[in-house]
């Protein structure tokens, strides 16, 4: 038996030597120091051994078990102190890792070009409520209650004289009740109109209009203001083109196109932005005298220069906010 105690003490010693991580270490444990461990077999096998040698062998199997127990103590300490030493370690040589950082949605991007475009041509910025009045936004504008114009813009009306503004037109109301001419300034913001959704349409979108009035204002002006931004935003080589139009607050009236042509598509031309000079109704309304002042006034879509600018094709991944969308920007 003493034997069979030496045997296994050297086997245990042995073993150990190969233990280099705490689960090889948890496998030793249960070869000999488990409830069905070899160390635990030699002390059910003490009740065989002679009444006269058990004492012998009872204390040789004590110091048998401390040895074992204490080695296997102190390995298992001595690893969880590597472990713990090698998860505080610090590679400097490693790159380092490098923070995601996030930017400015495309129509925040787009919307800041063009304002700092025509703050360059100097035009200074205003803004108003999205919540207007029905006066300021249409009457003032020269839209009469029963205007047919009025059916051009499907409205979120919240009370019968108060509304979502269809338009950023109710600022220019504002700012030229406010101040007297000369004016030069642009309107941006959130407009809201009660439109099916679809690829081309959404019921939000974005609108940056401006606003020019003093003596002696010329339509030459305006399309020359407006052929500088164009060559600014789109690039000097940008194919241009103006058609006229209507809109009840201005007299005469045009829409600018620029020509739009994708690599490996057919061009075609699309329109931008809509302008005229302002309408003397209008400055009349606002207590300003048609006779002595003129004045022009556009207006463009965030969005749709958005999308012209940069080939997207849907409206409405623009307010989807899909990161693997808004990350190419």
């Amino acid at each position: 038996m003493i034997n069979k105690i030496d045997e296994t003490r050297k086997n245990f010693d042995d073993d150990l030597l190969k233990i280099n991580n705490l689960s090889s270490l948890e496998d030793l444990r249960i070869k000999y120091l488990s409830r069905k461990g070899t160390v635990s077999q030699l002390f059910e096998s003490l009740k065989d051994v002679p009444k006269e040698e058990k004492p012998k062998v009872g204390q040789a199997l004590n110091k048998l078990k401390i040895h074992t127990q204490s080695k296997f103590d102190e390995m298992q300490e001595k690893l969880k102190e590597n472990n713990s030493a090698s998860e505080k370690f610090l590679d400097l040589s490693l790159p380092g890792r490098l923070h995601t950082i996030g930017s400015k949605h495309i129509l925040t991007q787009t919307l800041d070009e063009i304002k700092n475009i025509f703050r360059g041509l100097g035009f200074s910025v205003h803004e108003g409520p999205e919540l207007e009045s029905d006066y300021n936004n249409f009457e003032a504008l020269n839209f009469a209650p029963d205007h047919p114009a009025r059916d051009m813009q499907d409205t979120f009306f919240v009370t019968e004289k108060f509304l979502l503004r269809t338009h950023t037109s109710p600022v220019q109301v504002r700012l030229m009740t406010e101040k007297k001419p000369p004016l030069r300034a642009i309107m941006p913001g959130k407009v809201f109109r009660n439109e099916a959704i679809s690829a081309k349409s959404y019921c939000l979108f974005h609108q940056v209009e401006g606003l020019y009035v003093d003596t002696d204002v010329t339509f030459a002006e305006l399309k020359g203001t407006l052929v500088a931004f164009a060559k600014q935003f789109y690039g000097q080589d940008v194919k241009y083109r103006f058609r006229a139009s209507f809109f009840p607050f201005t007299e005469p009236s045009a829409e600018m196109d620029v020509w739009w042509q994708p690599k490996g598509k057919s061009g075609r031309w699309l329109e931008v932005l809509g302008c005229g000079m302002v309408d003397p109704n209008v400055l009349r309304n606002v207590g300003i005298d048609p006779e002595k002042y003129t004045g022009y006034a556009f207006g463009m879509g965030v969005e749709r220069t958005a999308m012209l600018k940069y080939g997207i094709g849907d409206i409405r991944i623009l307010f989807d906010n899909d990161k693997r969308f808004l990350t190419q920007f």
